[in-house]
């Protein structure tokens, strides 16, 4: 059985994960689906991650009783109850009777439980849809179905903690991957639902904005849980960060960690997925000594396996819980940040000499420009549109479309704003429009990206470019951050062509094959840095440029 558990057990850490486990199954019941409503049961292993999770400092330690773990991590396959476990626990933390932070010791040396004062728990999702779906979501329902619900004013926006005289004494609320200033603010105790989708530079830089509101709170002990499946190598997310540091714990390389992580995945002997028997054993070694839910629920997801159009990398990762390797990721973003060439807030100057970049749809999939700066290399997205989170019907989802009239707008203002040298635009869904731009600008010409061929050298420019730094990712911050997600959702899909040096070539495809995550603004910049090779090969770099250079600027 595959397992990172770290650190290993040591005795001499007392728990009040006993208290605790005894108090969730005594006040909780299940959240929705086939058992709601009923008492919560706690399985062997959950009862052993919360043993652990609750350690404290032995008596005579500098800091007895203070809690050993400031952030925990329960990385599992799907399907596993993760959210559901997350919203018992944040039940716990904001209950006023629960036994969660030491109050001292008992003659035999364990810790004796109290609840937090005043506490205040936010609960992070990527987006502000799924908060209310997933962890938020489940405490509402344990809290508005369980025994304690007058301990409770409950609602879509906020879970607050009656005092004994009614008032306010404590509150969960759910907040999205771009919280505001208010979230995060005196925590006690956070919760972030699938880390391994927050890797846009908002969703990172508001998880640093949390962990750092931990130390306002000292005397309440505050920390973090995480609940995640593996995600997708090189993407740079935070669920990545934690499991790297998670293995270098296991190496010896961390004196006194902080961070308790557990995870599990099928091993390598289980590589070969040919048989659905094959593939059976594998999701049971995944998903470890609780079994089965249901009567032939491994042969189920087995069998899935074959249906047609399902990704098998995505299968692989979400029900053996691997992480992808790196090749199946189209733009390293971790490295994309080691290297500097993420630089939110640094614009294109007016009048620049630029190339035009120009991709997308009418209806399901994006459509974008990103321009590059012909000197620096410097992109910026600086045209988007993409269909609204928030679709109020499935028949609203089918007659959306891109404004057409907006997007030639758009296209008339960087002609305008800008020395454009060379546009490069893929003509499908906008073949008339783009003929009437070509008509009013000789710079714009028809790149068709499904020539395989020239697609694949121009992707192996574009991350010859990442490699050296002779690229960089600027603009205002929100689009910036969406630049970056498409890149993030880009993943190579390999052809049966070689390179010179005998490796296959690639174009770029949606990750895991999920069609909700768009890569449009990704094909953009690989079309603008293609035009801004042809135009410096056209001589550009010699034509000297007398506007003003680019500055980072604050973009509010």
């Amino acid at each position: 059985m595959a397992t990172l558990l770290v650190p290993p057990l040591d005795l001499a850490y007392p728990t009040l994960g006993p208290a605790v486990a005894q108090f969730i199954e005594e006040r909780c019941v299940y959240g929705p689906g086939s058992l709601a409503g009923r008492p919560a049961e706690i399985t062997p292993e959950f009862r052993a991650q919360l043993y652990r999770m609750y350690e404290v400092f032995p008596q005579g330690h500098d800091l007895a009783g203070r809690r050993r773990f400031q952030r925990g991590d329960l990385e599992e396959r799907k399907g596993t109850a993760k959210t559901e476990r997350a919203a018992w626990i944040a039940f716990a933390e904001l209950h006023p009777e629960s036994p969660v932070r030491c109050d001292g010791f008992d003659a035999y040396g364990n810790p004796v439980g109290r609840p937090v004062e005043f506490p205040y728990i936010p609960m992070m999702a990527v987006s502000e849809e799924q908060v209310s779906e997933l962890a938020f979501g489940v405490l509402k329902y344990v809290i508005e179905n369980g025994p304690d619900a007058d301990f409770f004013d409950v609602s879509l926006e906020r879970i607050i903690r009656m005092g004994s005289r009614g008032q306010e004494d404590g509150k969960a609320v759910p907040v999205s991957g771009s919280p505001g200033s208010r979230d995060g603010a005196l925590t006690t105790f956070q919760h972030f639902d699938e880390p391994h989708r927050l890797f846009m530079p908002r969703a990172r830089h508001a998880h640093e904005t949390m962990m750092q509101n931990l130390a306002k709170r000292p005397l309440e002990d505050p920390w973090a849980l995480y609940t995640s499946t593996a995600g997708a190598s090189g993407q740079g997310s935070i669920q990545e960060d934690i499991r790297q540091e998670a293995e270098e714990i296991g190496q010896g390389k961390v004196e006194d960690p902080s961070l308790f992580f557990f995870a599990r995945w099928a091993g390598d002997k289980h590589d070969d997925l040919s048989t659905v028997e094959k593939r059976v054993a594998a999701v049971s070694e995944a998903t470890g000594p609780t079994g089965e839910y249901g009567p032939g629920q491994f042969l189920r997801i087995a069998k899935d396996y074959d249906r047609k159009g399902m990704d098998k990398a995505y299968w692989e990762r979400v029900y053996l819980n691997r992480w992808h390797s790196s090749g199946s990721q189209a733009f390293n973003i971790s490295t994309m940040r080691e290297n500097g060439l993420l630089v939110p807030g640094q614009r294109i100057a007016r009048g620049r000499r630029v190339t035009v970049g120009f991709d997308g749809a009418r209806r399901r999939d994006s459509t974008g420009f990103v321009i590059t700066d012909v000197e620096t290399g410097l992109q910026e997205l600086v045209g988007a549109w993409e269909q609204p989170d928030k679709v109020l019907t499935p028949e609203q989802a089918r007659e959306w479309e891109v404004p057409e009239d907006e997007v030639t707008q758009t296209f008339e203002w960087i002609m305008s704003e800008w020395d454009v040298l060379l546009f490069y635009g893929d003509p499908p869904y906008w073949t008339d429009t783009m003929g009437k731009w070509a008509g009013e600008h000789d710079v714009v010409e028809e790149w068709w990206t499904n020539r395989h061929k020239v697609m694949a050298y121009a992707l192996q420019a574009f991350v010859e470019a990442m490699e050296t730094a002779a690229v960089a990712f600027g603009g205002s911050e929100e689009r910036h951050d969406d630049l970056i997600r498409h890149f993030g959702n880009a993943g190579k899909k390999e052809l049966r062509i070689l390179d010179d040096e005998g490796n296959p070539l690639w174009i770029i495809g949606k990750l895991d094959g999920r069609l909700e995550n768009k890569m449009d603004f990704a094909m953009c910049s690989v079309l603008s840095w293609a035009a801004c090779l042809a135009a410096r090969k056209g001589g550009a770099l010699k034509k000297k440029n007398t506007n003003v250079m680019t500055v980072p600027m604050r973009v509010r």
